[in-house]
C-alpha cells in the first residue's frame, strides 16, 4: 500500500527582531567591544557587592536567579558555582559563547541565551525568579526600550525577588556615540522608582569608579 506523503514540520522563523537606527548603534558598539578584547564592564572578576548578597551576613538563599548582560560568564559562572539555578542573557553572540567555556571549565551548568534583555518573551526564561543581576546593562539600553526592560522582570519575578543593578550615572563620559542618548543619559534612582512600579529601591551606594556610578537594589514587593 502507498503510504501516506509526509507531513511537513514549518520551519520556524529564525528571522532576529528588528531594531531601530539606535538599537542597531549599541549593537555594534557593544560588538565593537568584545570584537577588541576591552568591554570595561566585563573584567573576569565577580564584584563584592554581588558576592555580599550571595555569601554575606544577609546572604539570600540560593534559587532561581537571571542576569541580563552577562557578557563573558564571571558571575552567572559564580551564581552556580554557589548554589544558584541560572539563567543568563546577553545581546553578543561572541561573548555568550566565551560564556558557555567558562561555564563548562568551572563544570556547572548555566543555561545561556543570546538575546535581547528588553524582548525576554522571545526567549526561554519563564521565571519566576528570585534574583536579577545586573552589571551595566540597562544604563546602556536606549531610553525607549527600558519600560519593557522592567516590564519583562517584573513579568517574571516571584514576590520578594531582588535586582542588583550597577550603572553609570548621568553623562559619566559625556556621549560617545553620538546616536546612543541612553549612554549620556546613563541610570538615576528617580527613573528606577519611576520604571519598576511594584518594587521598592532599598538601596543607593556609590560606586568606586572615577566617573559617578551607582549599586542599586530594588526589592519586588511581596
Amino acid at each position: 500500500m502507498d503510504r501516506p506523503p509526509a507531513t511537513r514540520t514549518p520551519t520556524p522563523d529564525l528571522t532576529p527582531t528588528q531594531r531601530d537606527p539606535e538599537e542597531e548603534s549599541v549593537h555594534r558598539a557593544l560588538e565593537g567591544y568584545y570584537r577588541t578584547g576591552t568591554p570595561p564592564w566585563d573584567t573576569g572578576v565577580t564584584p563584592p557587592e554581588l558576592v555580599d548578597l550571595v555569601e554575606g551576613h544577609d546572604a539570600l538563599p540560593p534559587g532561581r536567579a537571571l542576569e541580563l548582560g552577562c557578557g563573558t560568564g564571571t558571575n552567572a559562572t559564580y551564581l552556580a558555582r554557589h548554589g544558584w539555578e541560572v539563567a543568563a542573557v546577553d545581546l553578543i553572540d561572541h561573548a555568550v559563547d566565551q560564556a558557555r567555556e567558562k561555564a563548562a571549565a568551572a563544570g556547572v551548568t548555566v543555561r545561556l541565551l543570546h538575546g535581547d534583555a528588553t524582548r525576554l518573551d522571545e526567549l526561554d526564561v519563564p521565571g519566576p525568579f528570585d534574583l536579577f543581576f545586573d552589571l551595566s546593562c540597562y544604563c546602556g539600553i536606549p531610553l525607549h526600550r527600558r519600560d519593557a526592560y522592567a516590564a519583562g522582570l517584573t513579568h517574571r519575578a516571584a514576590p520578594g525577588a531582588r535586582l542588583l543593578m550597577f550603572g553609570y550615572g548621568p553623562e559619566p563620559l559625556g556621549n560617545p556615540i553620538h546616536d546612543v542618548t541612553s549612554w549620556a543619559a546613563g541610570v538615576t534612582a528617580d527613573e528606577l522608582r519611576a520604571r519598576f512600579p511594584g518594587w521598592e529601591l532599598i538601596d543607593v551606594t556609590p560606586g568606586t569608579n572615577s566617573v559617578p556610578t551607582f549599586w542599586f537594589t530594588l526589592r519586588r514587593d511581596a
